[in-house]
């Protein structure tokens, strides 16, 4: 494949960005190559500057749920940006959308729109320690919650690709409160809880997808929720990745799990920036303006925003729709795995390990064959499918993942392994 234009824009975005990009993960440093340079996306594809396809597993980390340009979401984004961009104002679209949310979603009862899944773990992280009146929080290492300071330790996504967990710019007292324990190791929650009597809330990625995709083993999540209630803590669920994408009522829907409060983001804005926390009326009543726990933007609840997530959040609801995307990827998992890899798919999200046994934590994650993930990686692009440039990180599967696709995938697939061993 052509990447002379590719490397062409690499080199000019080199000298205007830091590494070349607005989001660290997509330099390719954790694969090595260029990434390509994406002029238009359609359906389960992705075409670049130099004319190549790909079929895409990233789905813009998520949120392309139902495949990229879906008409019936871009058709209302057209209609609706007739009518403004923005007005800084309520509007009936955020109404809308919020409605729906909190209709699918079983533990919200009312919430607060943001721009971004990092803004809405700043903010429920916030609202956790005046409601509880404690300032400590839990974490798991690995797990990613944005990249406001205080979750910035042991963090996973970019900031484990790139080996460094702790930022440099983030005050040893901020992160003095952050308490980390290994991603389901209910032992290690409970000591720490034990040990520390301020904590405020515990925050997880309730089927893990920034260090791989690695889901809660038997128990965990329920016994978080026990712990929480002994314990005086609240239990905080960041779906950004993983609601609407695991069930459409998220993964507490999933597993049967209800936290206190729940982050979203990606899904929700249809492939816009959106982000929401939400959950029990009586902690979202102390947010201003009806309470003290102050969080403002000037873009939240943008409404064309608010319809591409409302369109999109719409056309997943119609029965069959999320179990065939559930389908696809359940094909596409079965078709990837063998005696040295491990594949599977916790409803529309993917994994796949170079190892003998799908990973636990993120010290079982780094034991993986990272380096042949890196060789894996550029022979599937070189065969034009579009993976996630991280073996830490989970894949997409979308509703435009059809039969045609996922075989083009598997083709792929069958070539890159043999090129990678």
């Amino acid at each position: 494949m052509s990447s002379e234009r590719s490397r062409a824009y690499n080199r000019i975005t080199g000298e205007l960005f830091p590494g070349g990009v607005s989001s660290p993960v997509r330099a390719f440093a954790g694969v090595g190559g260029t990434p390509p340079v994406i002029r238009k996306a359609k359906g389960a594809l992705l075409y670049d500057v130099d004319g190549n396809d790909y079929v895409d597993l990233v789905g813009s980390w998520g949120p392309m749920i139902l495949g990229h340009a879906h008409p019936e979401v871009t058709r209302a984004v057209a209609a609706r940006v007739q009518r403004g961009l923005g007005t800084g104002t309520p509007s009936p679209d955020e109404a809308r959308l919020g409605r729906l949310v909190a209709t699918l979603l079983p533990s919200v009862e009312r919430l607060r729109f943001v721009v971004s899944g990092t803004e809405a773990c700043m903010a429920a992280l916030r609202l956790a320690r005046a409601a509880t009146g404690r300032d400590k929080v839990i974490k798991f290492e690995g797990c990613y919650h944005g990249h406001a300071d205080p979750f910035l330790a042991s963090a996973g996504s970019g900031a484990l690709t790139f080996g460094t967990p702790n930022s440099p710019g983030v005050p040893a007292d901020v992160v003095r409160d952050t308490i980390t324990a290994p991603y389901n190791d209910l032992g290690a929650v409970a000591q720490a809880l034990e040990e520390n009597e301020e904590i405020a809330a515990i925050f997880v990625e309730p089927v893990a997808g920034n260090m791989g995709l690695i889901p809660p083993v038997e128990g965990f999540l329920e016994g978080l929720r026990e712990l929480c209630t002994d314990y005086g803590a609240l239990l905080v669920f960041d779906e950004v990745m993983t609601g609407f994408r695991v069930h459409l009522g998220g993964a507490q829907a999933l597993y049967d799990v209800m936290p206190d409060l729940t982050c979203f983001g990606k899904v929700i804005g249809g492939g816009l920036p959106v982000g929401a926390y939400g959950g029990r009326a009586d902690l979202l009543a102390q947010v201003a303006p009806e309470g003290p726990v102050y969080q403002a933007g000037t873009l939240s609840g943008n409404p064309v925003a608010m319809t591409a997530g409302y369109r999109t959040l719409k056309a997943l609801s119609r029965p069959g729709v999320f179990d065939a995307i559930v389908a696809n990827a359940t094909r596409l998992a079965e078709g990837l795995g063998d005696d040295d890899r491990v594949a599977f798919n916790v409803g529309t999200m993917m994994g796949l390990w170079f190892a003998d046994s799908a990973p636990r934590n993120l010290e079982e994650a780094k034991t993986t064959d990272l380096e042949r993930f890196k060789r894996y990686h550029a022979a599937m692009l070189a065969h034009g499918v579009h993976l996630p440039p991280s073996p830490f990180e989970a894949w997409f599967v979308s509703l435009a993942h059809d039969d045609r696709i996922i075989e083009r995938v598997l083709e792929a697939h069958e070539a890159s392994i043999t090129a990678s061993a």
